[in-house]
């Protein structure tokens, strides 16, 4: 539940600077924001994945650039659902959403640190692979030790 207050509090952040940045795109109170920001992300967790799903022959053709055009329509479709929220065209709602993003991401970052875990090395994925065996079980059970 906490992790869920804080990516909400991260996206009501991240929207309120975009109404401060991209021309186009208001918030009459930071009530407003958070309420656009609730319905964004359910729009993002549960819209989308059908989405992408839908248009992926021609996002493939596209090499992704469909799924810019799809958040642009969420985020446009989040100011239609939302009293308040107010978005004046599509150009406006592409930079408006390009941006969230990226400063989404960007916030995410400083609240957790490290979202991608870093790849392992081949030495590392050889110990993992084959542990060391230092005890053995038998059939009764009972731990021997092997040295």
């Amino acid at each position: 539940m906490t992790a869920f207050l804080i990516k909400w509090l991260v996206n009501i952040s991240a929207l309120l600077l975009v109404t401060g940045i991209v021309p186009g795109i208001y918030v009459d109170k930071w009530q407003t924001a958070a309420v656009a920001a609730l319905v964004l992300g359910l729009l993002n967790a549960f819209l989308r994945p059908l989405l992408l799903l839908l248009t992926l022959p021609f996002n493939i053709l596209s090499l992704g650039i469909l799924t810019l055009v799809i958040n642009a329509a969420l985020f446009y479709l989040a100011s239609e659902l939302v009293k308040g929220f107010h978005i004046a065209n599509f150009t406006s709602a592409f930079f408006g959403a390009l941006l969230f993003s990226i400063i989404s991401f960007i916030l995410g970052l400083f609240i957790n640190p490290s979202p991608i875990k870093p790849a392992m090395n081949a030495a590392e994925k050889t110990k993992h692979r084959n542990p060391p065996k230092n005890d053995v079980i038998d059939v009764e059970g009972n731990v021997v030790d092997h040295e």
